[in-house]
């Protein structure tokens, strides 16, 4: 645990001048004020002052008392590609008395209920994003040596040759900040990249990856790109996943409680893991609209023909609802003993939202000691959905109408966003019917001369 004094002397060590106070809406877009290095006692004691109804879902008019950003003291982090400033995850108070409309803060009363069941919530995340430039038209990869063009472009050398300085920046700076970066690499569509980092507390994990989409920004741009972390920006190639790996650990010593090498379904995972899971599939419906909340994340959601939409052949996004072993087609791939991945989160999602969310549900399993079953094996992506259906193996839901419909019937998971549900589904219908109001240029090609 850090201290006030202790970030003193680091603020002198590290000669930082300026200060930003971040917190995020709802939305998970991080939001800020830049403070004077000499004003830090004030947003320690005070806060740095926000008009919450100036954003989206903060729970606030124009009436409404300041929302005063804290910091966590323990999210000190120099910003790598600027000297002299740095930020910090905050927390928003109002009146002296917790927001609870800040993701964060709800993030925090789920979880402490989580370790007074004695467990912590350790998660890692694949951040995957694209970095493209702006067109008359759109957008398109941004290729600066023109050779990202292969029809099959994960791992390949030159697909991540081409970009090499960015990434460099990016694993330079995630070192130093401590987050244990490990490796990058050209994912399955062109231009799209994946920078891995350690395993952390899910708050830990939630405050770096909204900074990680901050450091692309930046280094993105200077040299000329956008780093998007929207769910699918292309039609026909793959879209961008946030997939989280996770488990459940003893609060005091630290042991992973999903793990039992003497599983006799032979995936390594404790009894404790398994009605996690069962959890995570009984509410897995509703858990799509917040892991997928935007109505772009469905078009990477997608079942049928869609499997193969992406140019590369797959799309690498089970739309099942299914567990099974290290199998790339389930919704939770056992990737080795203790470790499960949820391959459908959405890089668009918040993740102070949708960590809670989803450890709200695993909770409920474990409470009911629900059993999900035998896991699943085989490529389920060959079955055809008859067979699916033969099988019992239930579909997320294909489009945000859907899932916020789901998520309306499930009170454990609308508990898990606390009194942010309500803000959240206005805002995600309102999302809905703007866009099913829109006429796109597919309709315009298809039935302008049709009749």
């Amino acid at each position: 645990m850090i201290t006030k004094q202790d970030v003193q002397s680091k603020l002198k060590e590290d000669r930082i001048e300026y200060l930003l106070a971040q917190f995020v809406d709802i939305n998970g877009s991080p939001k800020v004020k830049m403070v004077p290095a000499d004003s830090f006692d004030d947003i320690v004691d005070e806060g740095a002052g926000f008009a919450g109804a100036a954003l989206e879902g903060m729970g606030q008019g124009p009436h409404s008392h300041d929302m005063m950003a804290r910091p966590d003291m323990d999210s000190y982090t120099p910003l790598p590609w600027r000297d002299g400033v740095a930020r910090f995850a905050c927390d928003l108070f109002v009146d002296d008395e917790p927001h609870m409309y800040c993701p964060r803060q709800n993030m925090k009363r789920v979880l402490s209920d989580v370790n007074a069941a004695g467990y912590s919530f350790q998660v890692g995340i694949e951040p995957e994003h694209f970095l493209v430039t702006r067109t008359d038209d759109g957008i398109r990869v941004w290729d600066p040596s023109n050779v990202d063009s292969l029809a099959k472009p994960c791992y390949d050398f030159k697909g991540i040759a081409n970009v090499m300085d960015y990434l460099q920046d990016m694993m330079d700076a995630m070192g130093k900040l401590g987050w244990g970066v490990y490796q990058a690499d050209h994912e399955d569509a062109n231009g799209q990249y994946e920078i891995n980092f350690v395993y952390a507390d899910a708050l830990v994990t939630a405050d770096r990856y909204t900074f990680f989409k901050m450091m692309t920004s930046q280094f993105a741009q200077k040299y000329g790109a956008i780093a998007t972390h929207m769910a699918k920006p292309f039609t026909d190639r793959t879209g961008n996943g946030g997939h989280i790996h996770y488990h459940l650990a003893d609060a005091e010593t630290g042991k992973n409680l999903f793990v039992d090498e003497n599983d006799p379904r032979g995936l390594g995972t404790s009894e404790l893991g398994y009605h996690f899971i069962g959890g995570i599939l009984e509410h897995a419906s509703a858990l799509a609209a917040v892991m997928s909340p935007t109505v772009n994340c469905y078009k990477r959601l997608q079942v049928g023909e869609g499997l193969r939409s992406s140019a590369s052949g797959f799309n690498w996004t089970p739309a099942f609802i299914s567990y099974g072993d290290n199998n790339r087609t389930q919704m939770i791939r056992t990737a080795g003993p203790g470790n499960l991945e949820d391959r459908t989160i959405s890089a668009a999602c918040n993740p102070y939202l949708a960590f809670a969310a989803y450890v709200a549900a695993g909770m409920d399993g474990i409470a009911r000691k629900l059993d999900p079953g035998e896991p699943n094996t085989g490529n389920l992506y060959e079955l055809g959905l008859q067979e699916i259906g033969r099988r019992g193996i239930q579909l997320l839901p294909q489009t945000l109408h859907e899932a916020l419909g789901e998520l309306r019937k499930d009170e454990v998971v609308k508990d898990g966003l606390g009194v942010i549900y309500d803000e959240f589904v206005e805002l995600k219908e309102a999302e809905w019917a703007e866009y099913h109001a829109q006429v796109s240029q597919w309709e315009i090609d298809r039935y302008l001369t049709l009749f």
